[in-house]
């Protein structure tokens, strides 16, 4: 990975979100820092390790030295409690800018190219998940719900990822959580989320430079509205049972003679051929109310073999021109959407980052905060899975993602490494690869626009 300090330059964006938190103390007591707080939460998350610190500490007494210090820059590991009750008050805002200091490199280094989908857009999936829930433990910005008398306490979060049909992985962007918003009585959810996670991130791309995807929830009037407003474009899941007036008016176009384009495409899937059945209509109205938008429409059909009987179906409304020759990215750009489900949330609840867990609930924002430090351990991993050949070199002999962090546990629990450079070559050395052909010049260049910032 080139020079030992690499990783420190490659962690300084969120190094320096943490340092402009504002401080909340107003005591002597200062020993650790809310940095040395945030970035030991992080080394958390980014080894998925819960007892990282702790071995840690115990290292710390028995050699004089450790790990988190060594790899993460941590001068002082404070305790789990301190480390939760420094966070607490912390607004997980300012922990935004990082994510947008990391896609902004990716974009200026090329990295993003393999993203682009229809209409060389960027595909951008928004969705929502609940990451707690409890009918004890709860806190002022824990949603509310009654079940048979009993009150249910939770908190949700709108992931928004960028993915691509033929790209394993998703680089996941700032989150919105969905918590009790000021001067709002009703209780927040996943629509009111996106209204703000768009309005306050759409000026940050170049206008029609992005398609976003959500499900049939948000296929409506006014986000529509609101997405061509902020000059986004949009492929969004779209269900017959939830747009009557749409579907009158395709049903009423399939008994005119060419309304509907249509287009056939045989497709052999390794052990059994398929017919692809794609359908389009440009120009019907989103609802049937006098305000209403004009979209167009499409949707896939596939059959299995010589049967009448479909073995996929979906359809979607978008303002991308649908022809002969585009329909198939924007059905492939529609169904992108499930990689905020199968690569982003998927792989944060059942691949090591522990989602769902109660790391610390606090009386505050603790929470959110961890959340955004677990959702940035994700998004490094995936910037070094894109820019670090020697990285992509052991995850690939490894095969899985629980056997690398697997050895990376154990390895930091006994070993001391005096950078994260030595760590990565002592497992490229010991799984007996080649000498690395080149230095890794991709995350060089990453580094440096990143100091440069």
């Amino acid at each position: 990975m080139g020079k030992p300090e690499q990783f420190q330059e490659f962690l300084a964006p969120i190094r320096q979100a943490l340092e402009r938190l504002p401080e909340h103390r107003s005591g002597k007591n200062t020993r650790y820092s809310l940095t040395e707080a945030g970035l030991s939460a992080f080394a958390v998350f980014y080894m998925q390790s819960p007892s990282f610190l702790a071995h840690q500490r115990d290292m710390q007494r028995q050699r004089g030295r450790n790990n988190v210090q060594s790899l993460f820059g941590v001068a002082q590991i404070p305790s789990d409690s301190q480390l939760r009750n420094l966070l607490d008050p912390a607004d997980p805002a300012g922990l935004r800018t990082p994510f947008w200091e990391y896609y902004a490199q990716l974009e200026t280094t090329g990295h993003l190219k393999v993203y682009c989908g229809v209409g060389g857009t960027y595909l951008i999936s928004l969705d929502g998940s609940e990451n707690f829930s409890s009918e004890k433990v709860h806190c002022p910005n824990c949603r509310v719900t009654l079940r048979e008398g009993q009150a249910r306490y939770s908190h949700g979060v709108l992931l928004a990822v960028l993915g691509a049909p033929e790209q394993e992985t998703v680089i996941c962007l700032e989150p919105e959580f969905i918590t009790p918003q000021d001067g709002h009585a009703k209780q927040d959810c996943e629509q009111q989320a996106i209204k703000r996670w768009i309005e306050r991130n759409a000026p940050r791309f170049a206008p029609g430079r992005v398609t976003i995807l959500t499900d049939d929830l948000h296929c409506h009037y006014p986000l529509c509205k609101l997405l061509t407003q902020q000059h986004l474009h949009f492929i969004l899941t779209c269900k017959e049972a939830s747009h009557p007036a749409l579907y009158e008016e395709i049903h009423l176009l399939e008994q005119v003679p060419g309304a509907i384009g249509t287009q056939v495409v045989e497709k052999w899937q390794g052990r059994r051929r398929e017919r692809w059945v794609y359908r389009w209509v440009e120009q019907v109205p989103l609802r049937g109310e006098l305000e209403t938008l004009m979209v167009n429409w499409c949707e896939l059909t596939i059959y299995a073999g010589a049967t009448d009987q479909p073995v996929y179906h979906c359809a979607w409304a978008t303002d991308h021109p649908v022809t002969a020759k585009t329909v198939p990215e924007i059905v492939a750009g529609g169904r992108s959407r499930w990689k905020v489900e199968n690569e982003g949330f998927n792989v944060l609840k059942n691949q090591g980052y522990n989602f769902e867990h109660n790391f610390g609930h606090g009386q505050q924002q603790l929470s959110n905060v961890l959340l955004t430090l677990l959702l940035l351990a994700f998004l490094c991993h995936t910037v070094l899975a894109l820019t670090c050949t020697t990285y992509q070199a052991v995850r690939r002999e490894l095969g899985t993602r629980r056997t690398f962090f697997n050895d990376l546990r154990a390895l930091t629990r006994y070993v001391y490494f005096p950078d994260w450079q030595a760590l990565l070559m002592f497992m490229y050395q010991r799984l007996g690869l080649p000498p690395p052909a080149s230095p890794d010049q991709d995350l060089v260049d990453l580094l440096t626009r990143l100091h440069a910032a």
